[in-house]
């Protein structure tokens, strides 16, 4: 009886070995998946997440939706990799312990807000930030408060972040809009006031749920007009390739119903580089299903 017990547990830590070995193989730097991803269309990377057994897996519920499209340049399309960001509803007390209509009480409370905006609810992401990131934010329960506004929005993209997709808890969205910041978000949880006496950050690079999906750091985010999708790290780069070829396949289909048509070509029909020669310069395999 100890000898097949013994191949058992052999072969369950083999498989895991080698399980663990294709998750990191499949891994790929973050600039190779930002340029992968470039220009990517959820729907073309839903079928390349359905392509590899991941069937309605990463797409988030549809409520999650741009605030503004711009149907000429697409600038509200968005992709990149995850940062991600965890606010709760604060268990410390909501006031400063001092009646707030007196006006000689004004200082004490820009010292509790001074004290919640420093030591509760930070903004402790700023230097996961860089080029390509989409900043995900889960503030489930937060008592509409506005944890994303038009001006620290601003500073993010500053940084590097091409969007943002958060649970809810935006405000100030006339100047989002305005601004043209990409945000993705349930317009119907949207927040009105600040974080203090509200909220807190729980977590930062941990994952998050949004959307009823899981989100962890490092994944890929695609969002546009369909929604947002988040692609396992693990699975990124061939989906990202599968996700490309279709586009291709569908650009020289529509390019060719644009001239039938003696439609004006637009960038949606842009000729772009053989999927060959794309995944070469990326140093990626040239069939990613072989």
């Amino acid at each position: 009886m100890k000898a097949p017990l013994i191949f058992l547990i052999t072969l369950i830590i083999f498989s895991s070995i080698i399980f663990e070995k294709n998750l990191i193989a499949q891994d790929v730097a973050d600039e190779v998946l930002i340029e992968l991803y470039d220009g990517a269309r959820v729907a073309d990377v839903v079928d390349g997440l359905a392509t590899v057994g991941y069937i309605d897996v990463g797409v988030m519920d549809p409520v999650m939706a741009p605030l503004w499209k711009d149907v000429q340049r697409m600038s509200h399309r968005i992709s990149g990799i995850a940062v991600t960001v965890r606010y709760g509803p604060t268990n410390h007390p909501k006031h400063p312990g001092a009646d707030l209509t007196d006006p000689a009480n004004y200082n004490v409370y820009r010292q509790w807000r001074g004290m919640w905006y420093n030591q509760l609810a930070p903004e402790t992401f700023h230097d996961y930030i860089k080029p390509g990131t989409v900043l995900v934010i889960d503030n489930e329960g937060v008592n509409d408060a506005g944890s994303t506004g038009s001006k620290n929005i601003m500073e993010w993209i500053n940084r590097g972040m091409t969007g943002l997709v958060s649970k809810g808890g935006v405000r100030d969205i006339d100047e989002i809009i305005l601004q043209r910041s990409p945000v993705y978000t349930n317009y119907y949880d949207r927040g009105r006031g600040e974080r203090i006496g509200r909220n807190e950050i729980l977590d930062v690079q941990r994952p998050v749920v949004v959307g009823g999906v899981t989100v962890y750091p490092g994944d890929v985010i695609v969002a546009d007009a369909d929604g947002v999708v988040v692609v396992p790290r693990r699975v990124a780069a061939r989906v990202g390739q599968i996700a490309y070829q279709e586009l291709v396949d569908d650009i020289a289909g529509r390019r060719a119903l644009y001239q039938e048509l003696g439609l004006e070509f637009d960038d949606t029909v842009r000729i772009r580089e053989t999927p060959e020669d794309f995944f070469r310069k990326l140093g990626l395999p040239a069939d990613p299903n072989q």
